[in-house]
């Protein structure tokens, strides 16, 4: 056998190209079985949350009349069906730590622990008014 055909520089880069084309298709192939994963699991999550508006809409809970409850939470499904809500950030969440965007510096940074879930809330929307509250201590100087 010729030594020659062992160092051709030619075939070693058609070997690492098919090297890197597979390893590419394969970790391309990974990435979409992830966002596909992902994309299901935000349908079986939306769908769940239809059901729990809809029971919420035909038991009276929901503090709207049945017919818009009932359109409204249809929608809610429809729009994640089309990919405009869940995935990341949600825009609930979103519009929630926009609120803190008014406090400045050290205020801001209490806002957004308030919104994140630490301290204590009480109220309600239908009552009026959520009222969150943080209790930090300082130390004197």
């Amino acid at each position: 056998m010729n030594s020659n055909v062992h160092n051709d520089p030619a075939r070693t880069r058609r070997r690492s190209f098919r090297f890197l084309a597979g390893s590419a298709f394969t970790v391309g192939a990974m990435l979409f079985s992830g966002i596909a994963a992902a994309a299901a699991a935000d349908m079986s999550e939306a769908q769940a949350r239809y059901q729990k508006e809809r029971t919420a809409c035909i038991s009276g809970q929901s503090h709207q009349d049945r017919a818009t409850c009932l359109q409204e939470a249809g929608a809610a499904l429809d729009e994640a069906r089309r990919g405009n809500l869940g995935g990341g950030m949600g825009q609930y969440e979103q519009n929630q730590l926009r609120r803190c965007d008014a406090h400045q510096a050290e205020d801001r940074e209490y806002c957004l622990r308030r919104m994140r879930g630490e301290g204590t809330t009480s109220g309600s929307v239908e009552g009026g008014g959520i009222y969150r509250e943080l209790r930090t201590t300082t130390p004197a100087n």
